[in-house]
């Protein structure tokens, strides 16, 4: 009796059905740059077409939408992972100042259909338009055996560019500067570890789909009449428009992800300096203390884990910050803090980076 690669888990004819449906949506992305359809071995992508750059600068980046995949998969709604996986990676080019131009994405997994396969890009191409970013290819790899059935992973690569004389890197910050707080939409892709056992839920496999549905269906006060898997799926929120054009009024943009605000600031701050954030000047959405009750969670793991309504921090000096307010130009932010001299509040000069007052 011999054996098939279909037999064994994986279907090349179903794979190539797929790619023949994404190609359809990467198309919608493409910018003038970019030479090569889906298909072919690599991408191909012509830089400073027509000369728009002096002195470009690449910028790259790569990142993955963690064990919210999770979620995804047992509520079986997959275009916002899509999503999640682009806005992630295209914010973190944007730190430095720089515009993504070209996206790629893995996908990994055991079993999942085509119509999930292309729901995953789907999302994917709807974030690289609305960033103006081209999504220029990708990998899809079936791994029965490393995967259990219907499990999957994301992980997705940009590439960005900037001129140099624009670049943000953090240097020209200094004490005085102000920091400038943009909303998150919720908790974007980081801490679901935590969030799953708070909530015990999504911690097994397919075998627990029923239970952890059921769980994920529930209602909060808190959530104002979303489910608990509604709350937890909203998409992670791109500041690459609401940013674009204030770029040149900044000194310094922290993506806060992984590791709160306690550990994303100190990665744009000179030496010797650090952040004094003023913790009566937003209110922690709702979201978060559900959480923190369910898991009965301290203050500073809450801190140190999730975003805690803030998505990304802007640093300026304080005439161009409170322009930018007052102006309108960032209707949804907020002055969190200030950038104070290292040491602030602790014994000496190689204390905490970042200080709650």
């Amino acid at each position: 009796m011999s054996l098939s690669y279909v037999a064994a888990g994986v279907d090349i004819d179903a794979s190539n059905r797929a790619v023949a449906r994404m190609k359809a949506l990467a198309r919608a992305t493409a910018r003038p740059e970019v030479l090569a359809d889906i298909g072919p071995f690599a991408a191909l992508f012509r830089l400073n077409a027509g000369g728009s750059y002096a002195d470009p600068v690449l910028v790259a980046s790569t990142d993955g939408v963690g064990t919210k995949v999770k979620i995804a998969r047992v509520l079986g709604r997959y275009t916002t992972i899509g999503r999640d996986l682009v806005n992630a990676c295209v914010n973190d080019v944007l730190t430095t100042g720089a515009q993504p131009l070209f996206f790629l994405d893995y996908i990994a997994g055991n079993g999942l259909t085509e119509d999930i396969k292309v729901a995953l890009v789907a999302g994917m191409a709807d974030a690289c338009r609305e960033a103006g970013c081209a999504l220029v290819g990708g990998e899809t790899a079936d791994m029965p055996g490393v995967y259990a059935p219907g499990e999957f992973d994301l992980a997705g690569f940009v590439v960005g560019i900037v001129e140099r004389a624009a670049l943000l890197d953090g240097s020209r910050i200094a004490e005085g500067d102000l920091l400038i707080a943009l909303p998150s939409d919720g908790l974007h892709t980081n801490g679901y570890s935590l969030v799953r056992a708070a909530f015990g839920v999504c911690l097994g496999g397919p075998e627990n789909d029923a239970r952890d549905r059921e769980l994920l269906a529930r209602t909060y006060p808190e959530l104002e009449g979303m489910t608990l898997g509604d709350a937890l799926l909203v998409p992670h929120r791109s500041y690459v428009r609401d940013l674009r054009a204030v770029l040149p009024r900044l000194k310094g943009l922290a993506h806060i992800t992984g590791g709160g605000l306690v550990d994303n600031l100190p990665r744009i701050l000179p030496a010797g300096l650090a952040a004094r954030i003023d913790r009566s000047s937003w209110t922690v959405p709702p979201l978060f203390r559900l959480i923190q009750r369910a898991g009965q969670i301290a203050e500073d793991e809450m801190f140190r884990t999730f975003n805690m309504g803030i998505g990304m921090v802007a640093v300026a000096a304080p005439d161009d910050a409170h322009a930018l307010l007052d102006t309108g130009m960032l209707p949804d932010a907020w002055i969190v803090g200030s950038v104070v001299r290292n040491g602030f509040g602790a014994n000496d000069a190689d204390g905490p980076r970042v200080h709650f007052v």
